[in-house]
């Protein structure tokens, strides 16, 4: 099809390259080897150094939060958030279907299950219509909490991911989990520096959480944080995340199961000097944002682009094509050329060992199923 060899010549003259054009390439322009050789000059390489309390401290600063919680990974802290809001072996947790794997393991790492609803058509991410329709059927609100009617189970969070950066409907689905006793844990893995009605995503929810994999808009390798405006859950998660150990000057005494979650300093150091660019980093992903949607809009693709009242970081950038053969089209050309596109996830409930969890129809994730593709999106 012509539209998707005019795109093809577009990603190549926005990258100025008719080589391979990654999907997402980190961005090394500021301090990040004078940080790592001040870090291996410390010694201080490993979860404690004052690289990782810096970067706490600024994405306290960047969320407006009250508490940040360096850690290893987004999963890993997912798991935790989850934990510090109650959730426990057993119970249940809502989430979305449409989202990386990550989201639904961290549910099961706590042996909760996930609950998978639908989502909305213009955000990608949990619908808080599919919400409130699903507890309007199975929930059981209690003293103590929500249950589902249907497995007995307690459903202690809920759990949206704001998919590539575009949030969620946040105060609908606040207003049906609050009316509901539910906690809203935030996957905010792909959006740091997105906001939704002028607030950073991550701290609207009872916690929130990112992710600093290599593929993310700020990047240290791996690494995560998690942040909550409530701090004493925030000083609970670094016990949590240090292996549950009582301070002591010098004895080891742990009180109770803990993780060794920590982020070491090395990684720290590059998230520091990375977090000091955000804004650069912002500009630069709408500019280029910008310029696609020009070009797509009259190309004939769909561009998805941020929603009313919200601000998105443009992480990775998607286009929504007419249907999955298309889609399959699109995908062939673009890689063949190569260009680095990629489909949006299998829906969870796919996968084997989710295949046995409650879900709704999931009628507008089957849609974006089919069609959502990821095109490069690096900061240039």
């Amino acid at each position: 099809m012509q539209k998707i060899k005019n795109t093809i010549s577009f990603i190549q003259d926005c990258y100025k390259s008719k080589g391979f054009i990654s999907l997402h390439t980190p961005s090394f322009e500021g301090n990040e080897k004078k940080y790592l050789l001040e870090t291996i000059d410390s010694t201080f390489v490993s979860s404690v150094g004052a690289y990782v309390d810096q970067f706490e401290e600024m994405m306290t600063a960047i969320t407006n939060t009250k508490k940040s919680v360096a850690v290893v990974n987004g999963t890993a802290g997912i798991q935790v958030a989850l934990r510090l809001v109650g959730v426990n072996a057993g119970d249940e947790v809502i989430t979305q279907a449409l989202t990386f794997v990550a989201t639904a393991n961290a549910i099961a790492y706590n042996g909760a299950s996930p609950i998978f609803l639908d989502v909305d058509l213009d955000t990608m991410g949990l619908s808080p219509n599919s919400v409130s329709l699903f507890l309007e059927e199975y929930g059981d609100l209690r003293d103590e909490g929500c249950f589902n009617k249907k497995t007995g189970n307690k459903i202690s969070a809920c759990l949206p991911m704001h998919t590539f950066g575009f949030p969620v409907h946040l105060d609908e689905l606040k207003v049906v989990c609050d009316a509901w006793k539910i906690p809203i844990v935030e996957d905010a893995a792909e959006s740091l520096g997105s906001e939704y009605k002028n607030k950073p995503t991550g701290s609207i929810g009872e916690m929130g959480v990112f992710s600093f994999n290599g593929n993310k808009i700020v990047t240290c390798g791996g690494g995560g944080a998690i942040v909550t405006k409530n701090e004493q859950l925030g000083i609970k998660g670094k016990y949590l995340t240090t292996t549950a150990k009582v301070p002591h000057a010098y004895e080891f005494y742990h009180d109770e199961l803990g993780f060794n979650f920590r982020m070491p300093n090395l990684n720290a150091a590059l998230a520091c000097a990375q977090l000091e660019q955000l804004d650069v980093f912002l500009e630069k992903k709408r500019s280029l944002a910008a310029e696609y949607k020009t070009f797509f809009d009259v190309s004939g693709i769909k561009f998805r682009d941020e929603t009313p009242n919200t601000k998105a970081n443009y992480w990775l950038m998607c286009v929504e094509l007419e249907n999955q053969t298309e889609r399959d089209f699109f995908l062939a050309e673009t890689n063949v050329a190569k260009i680095m596109t990629r489909p949006i996830w299998q829906l969870m409930y796919r996968l084997p060992m989710y295949q046995h969890c409650q879900r709704d129809e999931q009628l507008n994730a089957q849609f974006l199923e089919e069609r959502i593709v990821n095109i490069p999106s690096s900061v240039r």
